[in-house]
């Protein structure tokens, strides 16, 4: 199963990030020769942000091998469950709803996610397979 690749793995190798290029990178390239590498429309849509085109974005992308999978919409029924428990604890972020539906994406298929905001995937997604810096 290949593995679910967050955001903000992708968005350090495009911008170099001083502190997490090279844990991005290195477990980017790991993920893509032991399992594979996936995308999904929202992840997309984040990264998407940080482009001028549709071309940029590609080419930005063109040397990894995604899957891109189409979103469950089991998925969207988890998500919205553990956004609710969310803002019932007090969670005062009003847009992490992208967050828990990749989050979900991961845990109804059975697929990993590779991320560096490991910890609100571990609460409310703790059965997970998470690759996140320890």
């Amino acid at each position: 199963m290949p593995v679910l690749v967050d955001t903000n793995v992708l968005l350090d190798i495009a911008t170099e990030d001083p502190l997490w290029f090279d844990w991005s990178s290195s477990r980017l390239s790991q993920a893509a020769n032991r399992d594979g590498l996936a995308l999904n429309p929202l992840v997309y849509a984040e990264l998407s942000v940080h482009y001028d085109s549709i071309e940029a974005l590609e080419a930005g992308i063109s040397g990894y091998p995604f899957a891109r999978l189409a979103l469950p919409w089991e998925a969207a029924f988890v998500a919205g469950k553990a956004y609710r428990r969310y803002r019932r604890r007090g969670g005062s972020k009003r847009s992490p709803l992208p967050d828990f539906y990749i989050g979900a994406h991961a845990a109804v298929s059975g697929l990993a996610l590779l991320t560096r905001d490991a910890k609100r995937y571990r609460e409310y997604f703790p059965k997970l397979r998470i690759i996140a810096p320890t």
